[in-house]
């Protein structure tokens, strides 16, 4: 499938889980980072058409992790997800107030998140 993914996790297990499932779904083209500062120099660098960046980074959160990524892209054509754990933690609102084009919650299965990806591209 088309697209360079750039997921942007802090914790192992649950950035292998997602690679893994997106691999298997046909998304070869996966970058990855685990805090925010390598993630958005990665998006600079790596130029991905989409990133996924969870809520809750050390030193950050995935909505200034989507502001900055969109100060830096400017127009550029880049789609963000910000993806969480916790169902409390979504704020639809904010998200769209970040510059995000979806968001989404994180499950062991990462159904949710598929199907936002595969909505965006």
């Amino acid at each position: 499938m088309a697209g360079k993914i750039l997921i942007i996790e802090d914790t192992e297990d649950d950035l292998i889980i997602i690679k893994r499932y997106f691999t298997h779904a046909g998304y070869n083209d996966i970058i990855t980072a685990d805090t925010a500062q390598v993630g958005i120099r990665k998006a600079v660098e790596e130029k991905p058409d989409l990133v996924i960046s969870d809520t809750l980074l050390p030193g950050s959160n995935g909505f200034e992790v989507c502001q900055q990524i969109r100060e830096k892209y400017g127009a550029a054509p880049i789609k963000i997800i910000i993806m969480t754990g916790s169902v409390d933690a979504v704020d639809a609102v904010k998200a769209r107030k970040a510059g995000a084009d979806d968001y989404c919650v994180k499950t062991s299965d990462c159904a949710s998140l598929l199907e936002a990806v595969k909505k965006i591209l």
